[in-house]
């Protein structure tokens, strides 16, 4: 959903759930804590947009996609919504998937419920986890819920729907009304049941109060283990993490863009780094990195216009970060076009998928090597003491004798860099050029323009 007042505060009220979670206690707060789906720890998340994937836009045509995406090393599919578009105050021709017309069917541009399950099986047999993104906040304009259940509405200051902030397409729901929270939660498990789908990531998540998605991650629980993705940034609404594996990084985003265009000081984006590094309890704060998404591609360009020759740099450190990283449809052609949002507007595919073996390096490597394994207690990440501090981003990721180094050069000159830090010793191994390299006394790097370098051992 386009990311429209990310100052907004949704209330918040802390409701006791008694199935599945336990409350542990923290200095302020009490957490609730629920099982992880233990193959979250190293996944990776691609994002499909299916209107826009294939001329088709369909799900049979996606599916023919699979294996290569298979072979780049993908593992989570996550889908944009699904479900059938309002089509009362719809933007454009097609309107937006974000205003739903009904939570238990399929969008018909995309194909049935039966070519959805089919994609699901198919992904699975392929070893693909497959997650759906969910509206919880609110519906279109004509949802069926608006002709049977008007009292599952909020009501606007004239006595009609209330229409949801800066998007005049949908209509907030009342979640105050326990029949409406009952009914979105049988609809979330109906895609469990029905389809088998592995987790949600959950619309303007902040937008709704953090008790329902409480209550609904309890009940959901107890057909599946599920991975629950967030979008909202925990530097802005950290309690959130008591429901959510895992939230965006919306502070990171836009302090990298900043940074790049108006060249601000390297020590405002290390900042807020930071805080990510610390913000959650018990290695259960995830982050989910990116450089561009559905939202971000069309309302603010691609990652070319807004990060320009630091897109691949900034990639690198979605992948290497503690955290879990995400590529948007067509980043690994790469896709130079903003793609439309409510008509049909196909990908550009030329065949050549110039990113292919970028993205294929870095997701093996953020699979396979134990240091980048997130929310575990034993992997670490050192941050490097070196010569150039205002140029380059060097840190440690560490799990056991399990090590990835990266260098970024987030500057427009050519740097000398000398680590200085006793946490960097021994063989390694250059992983885009597959070059061996000894840092016990020699470590000194030479980067071009926000050249990346990255080693594993």
């Amino acid at each position: 959903m386009k990311k429209l007042l990310h100052f907004l505060i949704t209330g918040i009220s802390l409701m006791a759930c008694n199935h599945h979670i336990s409350p542990t206690k923290t200095k302020n707060k009490t957490v609730m804590a629920f099982k992880k789906a233990d193959w979250i720890n190293n996944t990776d998340v691609y994002e499909v947009n299916v209107r826009q994937y294939t001329p088709e836009g369909t799900f049979n045509a996606f599916a023919k996609e699979l294996p290569r995406l298979k072979e780049m090393g993908v593992s989570t599919l996550w889908l944009m919504p699904i479900t059938p578009v309002a089509q009362k105050n719809k933007k454009g021709s097609l309107g937006s998937p974000y205003a739903c017309s009904d939570y238990t069917s399929i969008n018909p541009e995309f194909g049935t419920l039966g070519d959805f399950k089919a994609l699901v099986k198919q992904a699975h047999s392929m070893g693909f986890k497959v997650i759906i993104d969910w509206v919880a906040n609110h519906t279109g304009w004509d949802h069926s819920w608006t002709k049977t259940h008007l009292e599952y509405y909020q009501k606007g200051t004239n006595g009609d729907f209330k229409i949801a902030s800066g998007m005049d397409d949908i209509i907030e729901l009342d979640y105050t009304n326990p029949d409406m929270r009952k009914a979105m939660i049988e609809a979330m498990e109906f895609w469990v049941k029905e389809c088998d789908i592995d987790g949600y990531r959950c619309d303007l998540a902040f937008w709704v109060n953090l008790d329902f998605w409480l209550q609904a991650r309890t009940e959901l629980e107890k057909t599946k283990t599920l991975f629950w993705l967030a979008e909202n940034d925990p530097l802005e609404h950290p309690l959130y993490y008591q429901a959510f594996d895992a939230c965006y990084t919306w502070a990171w985003m836009h302090k990298t863009e900043d940074f790049y265009k108006n060249s601000q000081d390297i020590h405002i984006i290390d900042t807020v780094m930071h805080q990510y590094d610390t913000v959650g309890d018990n290695h259960n704060a995830i982050p989910l990195w990116f450089t561009s998404n559905h939202d971000e591609n069309t309302w603010n360009g691609t990652e070319y216009e807004k990060y320009g020759d630091a897109a691949k740099a900034l990639a690198v450190f979605s992948f290497t970060r503690n955290g879990i990283p995400l590529i948007y449809s067509g980043q690994e052609m790469p896709n130079h076009k903003r793609l439309e949002f409510f008509e049909h507007d196909p990908i550009a595919w030329n065949g050549k998928y110039e990113l292919h073996d970028f993205y294929k390096t870095l997701l093996g490597l953020h699979k396979n090597n134990p240091a980048l394994r997130t929310a575990d207690a034993a992997a670490t990440t050192i941050d490097l003491s070196n010569t150039t501090p205002n140029n380059v981003l060097a840190y440690l990721r560490k799990n056991g004798a399990r090590e990835v180094l990266v260098l970024l050069n987030m500057s427009k000159q050519f740097v000398r860099c000398t680590i200085n830090d006793d946490h960097l010793t021994g063989k390694f191994k250059d992983v885009f050029h597959n070059v061996e390299a000894y840092f016990t006394s020699q470590k000194e790097f030479d980067l071009q323009p926000w050249q990346y370098l990255v080693y594993e051992k």
